[in-house]
């Protein structure tokens, strides 16, 4: 890998967990409230208002986004291979550690029986059970290291990215959205080139017709039309990839794409470090404000989960 790739890749593991740790501070809030809390808005760790929601975390520390992607991470060092059934496992033992954050969609997949032998069977049953309708962003909250691996095959990236979103999340619209975020990353790292608004809706038009109106909304709308704190789509992954192309589309650095994106609240953590991951991919690591990356309280486990990944990656011969 080069240097500046190695810099791109790097920036989507922090972009994420930065994403998410500073989007913990106004998860779950409305506009209003975040007014509230933040009558300035909020750009630092140490300003996140300690309520009982968010007092279960100490300041710094990144949710179950970042555990889960994590558990990718860790699937991909010790099998060497993007693998469904390495990953289930990674993620039933994390689930099985008491997180303190959990998905409803992930943690009735995880409670399958079973679900270890055949997690896309299990995936599958609660999406059914959910009468077709379900497509919530457990998935692509955990999903941008998925564009950073085998990044030089777009066809490969696709299909690994499938493989593992279809571990928990069986909608084509999970799966789309989860698609076109690694994708994206994928060409930044490869090619240095950035996928256009066509480009971007070809990809999603291969999986489901509902996700092209919101690429088209974080395209032409200010992201305060995107209403991401409205109660009703919470949680909704095309609601998540819409925060994060907005930040793709008219960020004019990491910092400030991200916290647009973090003080508009609803699930903030996840819109966050979708936002983050894409923008670390395209600024890069070195882009990032050190005041972020210091400020990480399990910084050493990044890094280290980080290093060990890079060194699979380069004894896969790339």
């Amino acid at each position: 890998m080069t240097e500046n790739q190695l810099d791109i890749l790097k920036g989507v593991f922090y972009g994420q967990a930065i994403g998410d740790a500073l989007g913990l501070g106004t998860e779950f809030l409305d506009k209003n409230q975040i007014a509230e809390y933040y009558p300035n808005g909020l750009s630092e760790y140490a300003q996140i208002v300690q309520d009982k929601h968010r007092s279960r975390w100490e300041i710094g520390d990144w949710t179950d986004d970042t555990d889960q992607f994590l558990c990718i991470c860790d699937s991909i060092i010790n099998s060497g291979e993007i693998n469904e059934i390495a990953f289930a496992e990674e993620l039933y033992k994390w689930f099985n550690g008491i997180p303190m954050g959990i998905g409803h969609t992930v943690y009735k997949v995880v409670s399958v029986p079973q679900f270890t032998l055949y997690p896309h069977k299990a995936a599958e049953l609660i999406w059914k059970f959910s009468k077709q309708t379900n497509a919530s962003n457990g998935a692509i909250m955990r999903t941008s290291i998925l564009g950073t691996y085998e990044f030089w095959d777009y066809d490969k990236v696709a299909h690994n990215t499938e493989i593992i979103a279809n571990v928990t999340h069986w909608d084509r619209r999970c799966v789309g959205s989860c698609v076109v975020l690694t994708l994206l990353i994928s060409k930044i790292i490869s090619e240095s080139k950035f996928l256009t608004f066509d480009e971007l809706c070809q990809i999603a038009d291969r999986y489901d017709d509902r996700i092209k109106p919101f690429i088209e909304k974080s395209y032409t709308l200010a992201i305060e039309d995107l209403t991401l704190d409205e109660t009703a789509s919470l949680g909704y992954t095309l609601k998540a990839m819409s925060a994060g192309l907005w930040a793709y589309f008219k960020a004019e650095n990491f910092e400030d794409g991200l916290l647009r994106v973090v003080n508009e609240g609803g699930d903030a953590d996840t819109n966050a470090c979708v936002a983050g991951s894409i923008l670390g991919a395209k600024f890069g690591y070195k882009s990032i404000p050190k005041k972020y990356i210091d400020g990480l309280i399990h910084k050493d486990v990044l890094e280290e989960k980080l290093n060990n990944y890079i060194k699979r990656l380069n004894n896969s011969h790339i």
